[in-house]
């Protein structure tokens, strides 16, 4: 029998490689896509040798071609961090434009169907708490998170045109915040930032004063709700993370306890447009997808710590 295969963009980023480890599990063929300007080929080089994996060194904003049969199509090329996408403001709107663009045509042409790595970043810095997916957000397309936030919308935006007028098989995930092994340390949001500072022994840097929220999703739960998504007949937005909530204050002291640093923290101006809570409404992974997280964070944050002790040399 054929081996089904699936095409993974920005396949050498943190979820992208973790999702190729998961679908060359489950017996698929996977092809790997990503011009490395985030990702790394040192996250899938445990994959290369393996038959039924291959990786393509390629911008998929300006082309994708892959010959043969297709089966499913993940895009999950994008810059995803503040740090990277205010360098970079001109390559996220594109990817989440013309990459989305050049991945539905070949979906089409392939008959297969495609699910896009969507974001709580469309909820903007939200009126409603916890955020479900019928929240239209609250979003300002001309602020410093525009690029990201507006290239996602909009690829929801025409995942849906596609969806409803080629009658494309679609999914769309929202994905809250995510950490695991494989995250650049130096991405600039806040788990690998405290984790980093902490091992290096520098105080640990909070924006504002702290009281804002963020809710943490182990990889590993993230990468099953996704392929339960993607296996689903449902093709609206669904909200995967993970609802546990916890300011960044109680944050920074969880990270001081689990490494045993001795540092303080230390406060600087909350940036333009940061949002102030972040919560996912989970009741529809839950209802369709049977999906709910699994680790806790004391659980996952143990793996997550090793990997950067490695990284940090610590």
């Amino acid at each position: 029998m054929t081996k089904k295969k699936v095409l993974i963009t920005g396949g050498a980023g943190f979820l992208g490689s973790h999702l190729s480890d998961r679908f060359i599990k489950e017996g698929y063929r996977v092809i790997a896509m990503d011009n490395l300007i985030t990702g790394s080929l040192e996250n899938i080089e445990h994959l290369f040798g393996k038959k039924d994996f291959e990786f393509h060194h390629c911008d998929v904003s300006r082309f994708i071609h892959v010959p043969g049969d297709l089966d499913y199509i993940l895009h999950f090329a994008s810059p995803a961090s503040p740090i990277d996408y205010l360098k970079m403001p001109i390559q996220t709107l594109k990817v989440g434009s013309l990459g989305i663009h050049n991945c539905l045509g070949l979906a089409k042409e392939k008959k297969a169907r495609v699910l896009i790595a969507s974001t709580s970043e469309v909820y903007g810095d939200p009126l409603v708490h916890p955020q479900t997916e019928e929240y239209w957000g609250n979003v300002n397309p001309v602020g410093p998170r525009g690029v990201y936030d507006e290239a996602k919308r909009f690829q929801e935006a025409m995942t849906m045109a596609y969806h409803t007028f080629h009658g494309l098989e679609t999914r769309i995930v929202r994905i809250f915040n995510t950490y695991g092994p494989r995250m650049r340390l130096d991405d600039g949001r806040v788990l690998p930032a405290f984790i980093g500072q902490a091992l290096r022994g520098e105080d640990l840097t909070a924006f504002g004063d702290g009281s804002q929220t963020r809710s943490f999703c182990y990889v590993d739960d993230l990468v099953e709700g996704i392929y339960r998504l993607l296996m689903s007949d449902y093709a609206m937005p669904v909200n995967i993370g993970n609802p546990d909530e916890i300011t960044i204050n109680q944050f920074a002291e969880e990270i001081i306890r689990l490494t045993g640093a001795k540092q303080k923290v230390i406060y600087q101006p909350l940036p333009e447009d940061d949002p102030k809570q972040r919560k996912p409404d989970i009741t529809k992974a839950r209802e369709i997808l049977g999906w709910e997280p699994k680790f806790s964070r004391a659980e996952g944050l143990k793996p997550t710590l090793e990997y950067f002790k490695g990284k940090v040399g610590g």
